[in-house]
């Protein structure tokens, strides 16, 4: 009898884990090329074979407050929702209504996955629940924290005020490094290789608490090691957020081809979707 059952239980744990994730993303406002992101995040999700996709797109900016209130993203039907909104940086950027940022961080507090892209941590400046969620954000220095990783590894906490304000150079290649190599998110991926053709942000700040630091890079403006990739848990939730990934509008985009950052994302989504 004990046999049957434990044949069972794993037999359930096996169909669990080869059931689709289910993901949203969530775009419409971003000042970068979301369209052609959500195109090909989808698209690097999809040829994983193993996760369903829906997006829900924001109206656009200056919409009328019809549009808003007829928006209703339902969260809860999703084991992960991708964030590629960004309404702006600063105190005048557009908002969601308080009732699907409620939704959001209620999702998440109670066990749902979030996975921020690229400049989605530019969002959303005076939500707090949000600046917990993504820890560091493309936020002045004054705001908060910053982190660094030292020559050694070690993880350096830059004082609010102190360190660079955000920003990033010219794209280019430059060379990724793994941090952490036990965490799923990095399995299987290189311990360090060449990204094309991306910008390397510097300067993000924020709470910068609870963080687990996956990836950096050497930015050639800070001349430090500047985070990529990091993770932390919020309420039951577990929160991806990703520096890479930029696209530019009417140009090639060979850093979304990359294959150790195909490969990264990838398992990023499902950490967060299911802590596997």
């Amino acid at each position: 009898m004990r046999t049957f059952c434990l044949l069972f239980l794993l037999a359930s744990i096996a169909a669990a884990a080869d059931k689709p994730v289910t993901v949203l993303i969530v775009d419409g406002i971003n000042n970068h090329d979301w369209q052609t992101a959500t195109r090909e995040i989808k698209e690097i999700l999809l040829a994983d074979g193993k996760f369903t996709v829906d997006v829900s797109t924001t109206p656009p900016a200056g919409a009328p407050a019809e549009a808003w209130d007829a928006w209703k993203p339902e969260f809860a039907q999703y084991q992960v929702v991708i964030n590629n909104f960004n309404g702006g940086h600063t105190e005048k950027g557009v908002r969601w209504p308080a009732r699907v940022e409620a939704a959001l961080e209620a999702y998440v507090r109670a066990g749902g996955g979030l996975v921020v892209y690229h400049a989605a941590n530019n969002a959303f400046l005076e939500w707090p629940a949000y600046n917990e969620m993504i820890g560091l954000g493309w936020r002045v220095k004054a705001f908060g924290a910053g982190l660094a990783v030292g020559k050694d590894g070690s993880i350096v906490r830059i004082p609010a005020g102190e360190g660079l304000n955000p920003g990033h150079g010219p794209r280019h290649d430059f060379e990724m490094h793994v941090l952490n190599t036990k965490h799923p998110i990095t399995k299987g991926v290189a311990a360090k290789w060449m990204h094309p053709s991306e910008q390397l942000t510097h300067g993000q700040h924020g709470p910068a608490e609870g963080l687990t630091i996956l990836s950096y890079a050497e930015s050639e403006v800070s001349h430090q090691n500047e985070p990529m990739d990091w993770v932390r848990t919020f309420g039951k939730g577990r929160v991806y957020t990703t520096m890479l990934g930029h696209t530019w509008k009417n140009e090639p985009n060979p850093n979304l081809q990359d294959a150790e950052f195909r490969k990264l994302f990838t398992q990023g989504v499902r950490w967060a979707a299911t802590g596997r």
